[in-house]
This record gives structure tokens, sequence and C-alpha cells, in this order.
């Protein structure tokens, strides 16, 4: 899947802002910042796009229920749970609505843009899966459950990391329409589970691929896709 690698899509609940997802490369294996996540979190539904953990997005965010949940979750715990939704023509979606594997997500910050929308910068924290709907107004809350990846520290695996991680820059050296900055944030990215989010984050591929991969918790098969 990594030769498809290119500059991504746009990211919003509705659509608006192009920007390539990022990282906060500092935090990656830095057991000082492990989250609790609560078995209960504010949903945001997204239309278009899939959230990987450790990938910081800007959001735009256009509909009410997304709006107060993003407001609630920054008033609180700072987090909130990303599941993006089957069609992008629901407007009101429900349980049967959202792919039930998504991202549990820290709220860094809410904008007010001039034009009167609300933008978040989100930073994918870990997997979850969604258990049930808790409340629908006045926004989605959900009960869920936190993921576990499942690691691969044999010397296979570190090679075929080694071997992704050359292909790709390799790609971003040859495409005048990746940005720079990709090079960089590539190289800075030591962490297994980090590189391979932001390769899928960055794949040329349709939003239900992205979240075939997303639902895979053993990095090996991931590395493997």
């Amino acid at each position: 899947m990594f030769k498809n690698l290119v500059v991504p899509a746009i990211f919003d609940d509705i659509n608006d802002p192009e920007m390539i997802p990022y990282f906060s490369v500092e935090e990656q294996g830095n057991e000082k910042n492990k989250i609790e996540i609560p078995d209960n979190l504010p949903i945001l539904a997204l239309k278009n796009t899939i959230l990987f953990p450790g990938v910081v997005i800007p959001i735009t965010v256009g509909r009410s229920k997304s709006v107060e949940a993003v407001n609630v979750a920054y008033k609180s715990t700072k987090l909130i749970v990303v599941f993006s939704q089957k069609e992008i023509a629901v407007e009101s979606p429900k349980l049967e609505d959202l792919f039930s594997i998504g991202t549990v997500a820290r709220v860094i910050k809410i904008l007010k843009m001039p034009d009167g929308t609300t933008t978040a910068i989100l930073q994918g924290v870990a997997k979850a899966k969604l258990i049930s709907l808790i409340k629908e107004d006045p926004y989605l809350e959900g009960a869920i459950e936190e993921l576990t990846i499942k690691e691969d520290t044999s010397v296979e695996f570190k090679a075929r990391i080694s071997s992704i991680k050359d292909m790709a820059k390799r790609i971003i050296e040859l495409s005048p329409q990746i940005p720079a900055e990709a090079s960089v944030m590539l190289e800075n990215i030591n962490k297994e589970s980090f590189l391979l989010n932001f390769i899928a984050s960055n794949l040329n591929i349709s939003m239900i691929e992205k979240q075939k991969i997303l639902e895979i918790i053993d990095n090996s098969e991931i590395a493997e896709a």
C-alpha cells in the first residue's frame, strides 16, 4: 500500500481546509504522556476522512452536534472519540451510520474562524471500538473500549519497517506536489506504529481502504498490507 503515498485529502466534518497530517514527534513512546481514557466520551462524526493515532489534523466542524461535542470535550477531559461515517450524505448519524472502530483524540485547540466556522486541532491518541451510543442530544456520546495494538519486535519486522521508510523517502523526494515538511516529519519518526500511521494517513487510497487499515490492530499486518 505504501507506493500510493501522496498529498493527503481534505480533513473535516464538512468540507474545508487542506493540510498535511503531522505528528507531535516529541511524544513518541513517552510513557509520561500516557492518557487515561474514560469509558464514555463525546463523539465527533467525520464525513470524509480517517484519523489515525498520533496524527495531528485540523477539522472544520460544521454541524451543531459536532461543535457541541468538541466544546464539551475541550472544557472537560480534552478528549473526544472520532468515528467516520459510512455514508457522507447522512446529516444526523446514529450508531448504525458510524464505523465501529475509530480513534480517541486530544482536542489541542479550538479556533473561531473569521467566517464564523469552528476549526478543532485534533491529535489521535489510541484506537477505540464503539460499544453503544449513550446520548444523541445535544451531542453524540458513546461507550467505548480502547484497543491494544499488537507490537512486533522481530528482526524481520524491523527490516520491513526500514524498507518502508526508505521507500516513503524516495516517493517524497520524487513527488513535487508533496510538501518538503513531509520528509522532515518522516525522518523524525522513530516509533514503528507512528511511522505506519503517518504513512497510512497520506496514502492515495479511499476512505474505506483507510478505515480497513485503522481496524487492524497488529502492526506486522499493517506493514504487510
